[in-house]
């Protein structure tokens, strides 16, 4: 079995039926991370010591004829703002490295090491959350395995390229406006952001408490499927959390037909802003799925405008104290953007949350007529490390913020969004988002399923 190449899904039954033990996997994975990751650069803290100790527990535990469940063995790591007992949490920032070592796992780490997963260690991010790059000021820019002089995106960068590079078979990140999706198709990955609240952020840094979710990035559908199921379920260290109970989806992945669910493509905005490649990507998709329905999501400038307002004032009022007495220890970059939502009226907050609602309902409507719409996930693919500005429709803009061009107004109210890996011959990668009402998460996954049994959609890992 090669192990860099299969899915998680497949390693923990192969761990489980004795083909190989738990420690092999983790070695193995530790050894690529040696390898690779001085390119990369991906890992803040790789946990080697603990990682072992894990895997030959499960190793031991199914030599008792125990079942350590349906990660068994698999190697994993996570942005570097979920809490590792032993680790400082250092959400991408010089600041918190100060911190002391955080005592107990966030919510997320601790039911992906129930599940059977081994954590390897914490990933690199954009400092705070607050980039769509991860080009960190402090530890450095993580580089695309696609091409080593090229963004991972972010903020979820170091995770999205962990995965696509082959180091770890799963991991998380976060996503307030795209920070999941951002680089998940930048860099030919599945990247999972459910529902607004499904997954518990306990024991996360936030960034912006009414925007953040946490989620996924993996080689296949039916591993998203996977750790979702084994991330659901309620958790009162995170008064957001939905107490709805969980919803099995693994099934789903398997089911090959979707001539039941009424699916189109989102028209006007989402449209206009994307390079030709990026389109075409999404034409694709719809092919694939005999998709010729369009629909207008109204407004999605606006949300996406409400969305930059609502984040730099939730992100700015969390570190309002360290922006008045240690503003040399920020990243420039996050630093004029808060410093820059401090000062935005609690006028223009207030009517952005009012604007949040009118679009909520907006959205709920198209819903009624709809089961999944698909986007673009990026206007382009990867730019360079480094690179200021794009290119698009003829206008010169700034490569920052129009990352999250399309993956703002979607995050903005909370819809479950998965964005798949569409890989192109000689070409960096893209990623298109299957987008659903609330909750209906099942619904996204059965489509990407199709796509991935057509072709549509592969996780090509590469490293240069």
């Amino acid at each position: 079995m090669n192990l860099e190449q299969v899915d998680a899904v497949a390693i923990a039954a192969a761990v489980r039926e004795g083909k190989v033990s738990a420690v092999e996997v983790v070695k193995a994975a530790l050894q690529r991370i040696e390898a690779r990751d001085n390119d990369l650069n991906c890992f803040t803290a790789v946990t080697a010591e603990s990682a072992l100790v894990d895997a030959a527990g499960i190793d031991k535990e199914i030599a008792e004829g125990k079942n350590p469940g349906p990660l068994a063995g698999v190697p994993i790591a996570v942005k570097n703002l979920f809490d590792i007992a032993g680790i400082t949490t250092l959400a991408g920032a010089k600041i918190n490295a100060e911190n002391p070592p955080a005592t107990q796992d966030a919510t997320a780490v601790a039911k992906l090491k129930q599940a059977g997963g081994v954590l390897v260690g914490a990933l690199n991010m954009d400092e705070y959350a607050y980039g769509f790059v991860t080009e960190n000021f402090h530890y450095g820019a993580t580089h695309n395995p696609h091409d080593l002089k090229r963004v991972a995106g972010g903020s979820s960068g170091g995770s999205a390229a962990a995965v696509s590079g082959g180091l770890v078979t799963l991991s998380l990140g976060s996503d307030t406006n795209g920070s999941i999706r951002v680089p998940a198709a930048l860099c030919g990955v599945f990247g999972f952001k459910p529902t607004y609240g499904r997954l518990s952020r306990a024991g996360v840094a936030l960034f912006s408490s009414s925007l953040d979710h946490i989620g996924p990035f993996a080689r296949s559908v039916r591993d998203i499927a996977t750790v979702f199921d084994v991330l659901q379920g309620e958790d009162d260290r995170d008064p957001v959390c939905t107490k709805l109970p969980p919803v099995e989806t693994l099934d789903r992945t398997f089911l090959q037909d979707v001539g039941n669910l009424r699916i189109a493509i989102a028209g006007d905005y989402f449209m206009k802003g994307a390079s030709s490649e990026a389109l075409a990507a999404v034409y694709e998709v719809a092919d694939a799925l005999s998709v010729t329905e369009s629909v207008s999501i109204p407004e999605a400038h606006r949300a996406r405008a409400a969305a930059f307002v609502i984040t730099a004032c939730e992100g700015a009022n969390l570190h309002l104290e360290d922006l008045r007495s240690r503003l040399e220890d920020f990243d420039p970059a996050t630093r004029d953007r808060f410093v820059a939502g401090a000062l935005i009226p609690s006028s223009w907050y207030i009517q952005s949350q009012r604007f949040r609602r009118w679009f909520r309902d907006r959205v709920r409507e198209i819903f009624q007529k709809v089961d999944v719409i698909l986007a673009p996930t990026t206007p382009i693919s990867a730019p360079l490390i480094g690179q200021q500005t794009m290119i698009l429709e003829g206008e010169e803009i700034l490569v920052r913020p129009h990352l999250g061009l399309f993956t703002q107004p979607l995050s903005f109210i909370g819809l479950p969004v998965l964005s798949v890996p569409i890989q192109r011959p000689n070409a960096l990668p893209l990623g298109v988002q299957l987008i659903a009402a609330p909750l209906n998460e099942a619904l996204i996954l059965q489509v990407a399923a199709v796509l991935e049994a057509k072709g549509i959609t592969s996780v090509k890992m590469s490293i240069h």
